[in-house]
């Protein structure tokens, strides 16, 4: 779905947008863009278009590789990764066959003087992996959370018996 989604909203943006253009949506915050980015996340790494492929394709493989030392078992962590993999896909197929990212959603404000703070242009696949990331992590403190708690609670229970103990 994710790639499905991804691919049918930049193909929408190349059609009706030439490279570079924008449309105001709503005036002092939101913009549809279609900027080419050949770089990483905000830009960075710009111009290493090629070199981004091959880290798209190792990330791919180190995430089905490595999956095991990730929660992907539930649902919640399957999830996860589809949003990852389908991120990474989507970003992956832009890289080949355009030579750059489609980012097209611009948020940014009009500060003081009329000068403009965005944060940098990005698109479906771009939030994608960020909301995929951010489940792993949740994944993650969750079942770090509720262990460690228990075993904390446990620890303490057992300490409050032995001072009983030696009171006694």
């Amino acid at each position: 779905m994710v790639i499905l989604i991804d691919r049918i909203t930049k193909l929408l943006v190349q059609h009706k947008l030439q490279l570079a253009e924008e449309k105001e949506v709503v005036s002092g915050f939101f913009r549809i863009v279609h900027w080419g980015n050949t770089g990483a996340a905000w830009s960075l790494f710009k111009g290493y278009n090629d070199v981004l492929v091959v880290v798209g394709v190792l990330a791919i493989v180190l995430l089905l590789t490595l999956s095991h030392h990730f929660d992907f078992q539930n649902p919640r962590g399957r999830i996860a990764l589809a949003l990852m993999l389908g991120g990474i896909i989507g970003n992956l197929i832009d890289r080949i066959s355009v030579g750059h990212v489609v980012d097209f959603l611009y948020f940014y404000i009009t500060i003081a003087g009329g000068q403009e703070v965005g944060f940098p242009a990005f698109n479906i696949a771009d939030a994608s992996i960020c909301v995929g990331v951010g489940l792993v992590f949740y994944n993650a403190w969750r079942k770090g959370g509720a262990s460690h708690t228990q075993e904390e609670g446990e620890a303490q229970v057992g300490n409050r018996s032995e001072q009983k103990n030696t009171l006694k």
